[in-house]
């Protein structure tokens, strides 16, 4: 049988990532080791530690939730467990406190347990919320999308064969511009020439005999094989809005694309006409509305704006030339 000395304990809590704490019930006076005070981003010449020192550093929206767990820790019967965010050096980290309550193990007045560093594995799991949502989002949206291609393939189809036949190629088309939103695993893209990303992703949407339906007018330009994706995910979410909503919703509708590029700032306009009466909604905070601003930010390092006017939606988006090339 081993002995486990303190300088083994030591070794194996260090391997594990994992901070002790000790808390005096009676003067409120926390303890804590080396690694604890790294965590919390306290200065070691901090010797006299209390939940309220510690308390600035925990994330506002989680203090009042922490603060009464710690009240009541004593009262919980067996092991309890706090996860809550604390912002460390501008940034968020998660950590989970761990102990027993019910005053077991209490010694000289004192509880201990331990703090633990979940950050990575609480941005896992906000990850996979996300990819979730996405995914959900995404679904309704194909089956939307479904719908409007198939009614507006039977306004130019003049028998049911050529209706099937037009249908089969725009859900084709969209299967090409899914390819460009979520690539294929293990499948290298080397990225693509603005024009033709913007013509894949419009395709299913345009209209046999309808010419001047939509319009593409883009300079040559690459986008990079990051980049690709996710401005096709910003454009797929824009059509997909305009056949539910926008002009391409009605046989009458147009939709022109437009780009100019200045220095390092490309400006892609999207400008809908011939399409139902639009209200700009009262705030966007919708799943896709969310996913388009953010991808917009993070991967483009631009912006996106619309503007509702009489004559239809325009939508202008700004992005770097040097992120779109990546």
């Amino acid at each position: 049988m081993p002995v486990w000395h303190e300088k083994h304990l030591r070794a194996a809590t260090d391997a594990a990532g994992v901070a002790l704490w000790a808390w005096n019930v009676d003067t409120d006076a926390i303890t804590m080791d080396e690694r604890a005070y790294d965590l919390w981003d306290v200065p070691k010449s901090e010797k006299h530690i209390t939940f309220e020192i510690l308390s600035r550093n925990i994330h506002p929206a989680d203090l009042e939730r922490v603060r009464s767990a710690f009240a009541a820790t004593r009262a919980i019967v067996g092991a309890y467990e706090i996860d809550f965010r604390i912002l460390f050096d501008g940034d968020i980290r998660w950590i989970s406190a761990r102990g027993q309550g019910d005053d077991a193990d209490i010694a000289d007045r004192t509880m201990f347990g331990i703090f633990l560093d979940v950050t990575q594995r609480k941005q896992a799991e906000e990850a996979n919320e996300l990819l979730a949502g996405e995914m959900s989002h995404r679904v309704k949206n194909l089956l939307t999308i479904a719908t409007a291609l198939t009614q507006f393939t039977s306004r130019s189809a003049a028998t049911k064969e050529d209706m099937a036949h037009e249908l089969t190629n725009r859900l084709m088309a969209l299967g090409r511009a899914q390819d460009l939103i979520r690539p294929i695993p293990g499948r290298k893209s080397e990225g693509a020439l603005l024009g033709d990303l913007v013509s894949i992703l419009l395709a299913p949407y345009d209209e046999r005999e309808a010419s001047v339906r939509i319009r593409v007018s883009v300079p040559k330009m690459n986008v990079g094989e990051m980049s690709s994706t996710t401005l096709a995910l910003v454009l797929h979410e824009l059509a997909t809005n305009s056949a539910k909503y926008g002009s391409l919703s009605l046989a009458s509708g147009t939709l022109d694309v437009s780009c100019n590029a200045h220095g390092d700032e490309v400006v892609v306009t999207w400008t809908e006409r011939g399409g139902p009466p639009l209200k700009a909604p009262a705030m966007l905070d919708g799943f896709g509305s969310k996913l388009v601003q953010r991808s917009m930010a993070a991967q483009l390092g631009g912006s996106i704006a619309f503007d509702w006017s009489e004559e239809g939606l325009v939508v202008t988006l700004i992005m770097s030339k040097y992120r779109l090339a990546r």
